[in-house]
């Protein structure tokens, strides 16, 4: 029986199997797919929330935390694998912000970078823009991560340790207790057991726990994409509008996202979605209607109210936890997300103050 089984191999699973094991714990690590081919896969990998100041403190909390930790984190993983995550602390232009003051007064408090910059900065910056911005908000120290190589490099982490084992293609369909004691969960042929198990199963979360009787505000939220063919240089930050961005990768080419769909777990795309977000990237950088839509894809985020997170024991149950409901956050709170279970499960006194993200507390919130 291991100590610890975490139901979900996506970025958020895979580092607290690491955290847990290095401790010193046997961990059982299960993903209903290869690990990280769900919304770790799909999203754009801005190390930042979109608009960090129009959140609540509970996400600025642990956005802060993941920002300065990840650095390390990709220097590790280079370090160990031998596979790049790709960071690059290129920056963030915002364009057509309404509410500049909140933005500033929020930088103000929380001692993060954003400027407010006129045009000649921002095409001096980037060139290619689409003409006739005035002004635009700067923030320097956002990164960006190649989410699918950061995927690969913790998958590839995981299997460097004896301790972790990796149970992927393994469709887990419910949790399997006694009387309130949770014993692990159950497989299609088997139970697979534990001392505490954790459920780390992005949108397919919820189901799980309303399996178990709880109804949480975890949702799938289907976000569709797309990724042209360009050359590098086109642009080299990530660049935003009215919720829409641009993210340059190494090789040149360019992501452009995201819609944000309340339509189940439908992951399919969409003619409708594609011609908007072709659309949308053309005005803010036009050259792009010289470059190749190489792949349009959709993923589903793991929805939940001000995404605020659940994290921590669930109430009614002895011995089983939960960290979901990141909505569009995941790899950008991952770290801090991984921090936050790994203190609790191991009884270690945290940096970051969990109550707000407890089940119990969410649930009595509404």
């Amino acid at each position: 029986m291991s100590d610890f089984l975490v139901v979900g191999g996506g970025v958020i699973g895979m580092m607290l199997a690491r955290e847990l094991a290095d401790a010193g714990a046997d961990v059982t690590l299960i993903d209903r797919r290869e690990c990280a081919q769900e919304s770790s896969w799909a999203g754009g990998g801005i190390v930042s929330p979109l608009y960090p100041w129009r959140y609540p403190p509970e996400v600025t909390a642990l956005a802060n935390y993941a920002q300065d930790f990840y650095p390390r984190l990709a220097e590790e993983l280079l370090e160990e694998t031998g596979i790049d995550p790709e960071f690059i602390p290129h920056g963030l232009l915002m364009l057509r912000v309404a509410d500049q003051a909140d933005a500033l007064a929020w930088a103000e408090r929380e001692g993060r970078n954003v400027e407010q910059v006129d045009s000649a900065f921002l095409y001096e910056k980037e060139p290619d823009v689409a003409p006739g911005f005035d002004q635009a908000l700067w923030m320097p120290k956002v990164a960006s991560v190649r989410n699918p190589r950061l995927g690969q490099a913790l998958r590839a982490s995981v299997l460097k340790r004896k301790n972790i084992r990796l149970l992927e293609n393994t469709e887990v369909t419910g949790i399997f207790h006694e009387e309130g004691e949770v014993l692990g969960v159950q497989g299609k042929q088997m139970v697979f057991a534990a001392k505490q198990t954790i459920i780390c199963a992005g949108a397919w979360s919820g189901p799980l726990l309303q399996e178990a009787g709880l109804e949480t505000s975890i949702k799938p939220v289907r976000g569709q994409m797309i990724v042209f063919k360009a050359e590098p240089g086109l642009i080299n930050r990530v660049v935003l509008m009215d919720g829409r961005y641009l993210i340059p990768r190494k090789d040149g080419r360019i992501l452009a996202g995201s819609t944000l769909e309340y339509v189940g777990f439908d992951k399919d795309t969409t003619e409708d979605a594609l011609v908007s977000l072709k659309e949308t990237a053309c005005q803010l950088l036009p050259a792009l209607r010289n470059c190749e839509v190489e792949h349009h894809w959709a993923g589903l985020r793991p929805g939940s109210k001000d995404g605020i997170p659940y994290m921590g024991a669930v109430p009614g149950y002895r011995n089983l936890l939960v960290s979901a409901g990141h909505f569009r956050n995941g790899l950008v709170l991952a770290p801090a997300a991984t921090r936050v279970m790994a203190d609790q499960l191991l009884k270690r006194e945290s940096e970051i103050d969990a109550t707000p993200y407890q089940p119990s507390v969410r649930l009595a919130a509404g």
